[in-house]
């Protein structure tokens, strides 16, 4: 199999950043690109490890699944892996910002505004291309509601990565998407397809730029 041996490290789903013990701020990720990359990483060979966030979906088989919840939560747990990755893919839906303060109860409902701090979060994959070694290959998401190409490319060279799966917010909470796969030298639009096809698609550019460098 192509990736045989290999080990694939890949961030999925939303994170949760909470406001109180009842409240939080999330979007609408579903954790389906992240499971569907990851059994294309399986079928292909690859050893696979998934870093999600909630879920309500089955993992597939096979998978080493690490559950997290807020964005901090998932940086940790993945700058601990990343030396050990072939492949790191941050498909995840990460929130940029946490409350500056959780309320330790319930924040009740009064006729003020309330009025919230948010401080930025980490960027998590530009943290683990960062601590990069020989060989390994790193692959980003970007999900944008223009300009799309544009900021694929600006992502691609400003956080270090080898790929950008730029796509839009359509594909949120849904079976199928739109996407563009963008590297150093080129873009390839992708026809709109199920989830599980397009994955298989972007695994198989993975393990191309893997073989051009070992070549």
């Amino acid at each position: 199999m192509k990736l045989r041996g290999r080990k694939v490290l890949i961030t999925s789903g939303p994170t949760r950043e909470h406001l109180d013990p009842v409240r939080f701020l999330t979007n609408a990720s579903s954790g389906a690109m992240g499971f569907a990359l990851a059994a294309a990483a399986r079928a292909f060979g690859a050893n696979v490890t998934v870093i999600s966030g909630p879920t309500n979906l089955e993992p597939p088989r096979g998978i080493h699944v690490v559950r997290v919840v807020t964005a901090l939560q998932m940086h940790r747990e993945t700058l601990r892996r990343v030396r050990a990755a072939d492949v790191v893919i941050g498909a995840a839906a990460v929130s940029d910002w946490r409350v500056a303060k959780v309320a330790s109860h319930k924040i009740k409902r009064n006729n003020s505004p309330l009025r919230l701090t948010l401080l930025p979060n980490r960027d998590i994959i530009k943290d683990a291309a960062a601590k990069r070694s020989p060989g390994q290959v790193f692959v980003g998401f970007a999900l944008e509601t223009r300009n799309e190409l544009s900021h694929a490319r600006a992502k691609l060279a400003r956080k270090g990565l080898d790929l950008v799966v730029a796509n839009g917010p359509a594909s949120l909470a849904s079976g199928r998407i739109a996407a563009t796969l963008v590297g150093k030298d080129r873009a390839r639009r992708l026809a709109p397809g199920p989830k599980a096809r397009v994955a298989r698609i972007v695994v198989a550019e993975i393990t191309r730029i893997l073989n051009e460098r070992r070549a």
